[in-house]
């Protein structure tokens, strides 16, 4: 399944998270293809998108960057929305990363 996501320009390290774990996303899908000045990543958990955050990304020369504390252990949701509301959401299917228990 990850791989597709690296295929759409998503990648997550490290490529397991565990809760208590600092995920870092790189993102150089299709938003950042198409130009997008900036991109925020919206986050949350589970089914129900809990504890739902926005994080604005940090272009860099790849892709935009950003940095996320994984504070459950539930499934972690991602999309990405640019500047002028466009959103990769993998054509309505989320990018879903499965939470590890550290223990």
């Amino acid at each position: 399944m990850y791989n597709n996501y690296v295929n759409n320009g998503v990648i997550i390290t490290p490529n397991v998270v565990a809760e208590g774990d600092k995920a870092t996303f790189l993102y150089k899908g299709l938003l950042f293809k198409s130009g997008a000045d900036y991109v925020y990543m919206r986050a949350g958990y589970g089914d129900d998108w809990r504890s739902t955050t926005d994080i604005k990304m940090n272009p860099t020369g790849e892709g935009f960057e950003a940095s996320l504390p994984v504070t459950e252990r539930d499934k972690l949701n991602v999309v990405f929305k640019d500047s002028a509301n466009n959103w990769d959401n993998n054509s309505g299917m989320n990018y879903s990363f499965k939470v590890e228990s550290k223990y």
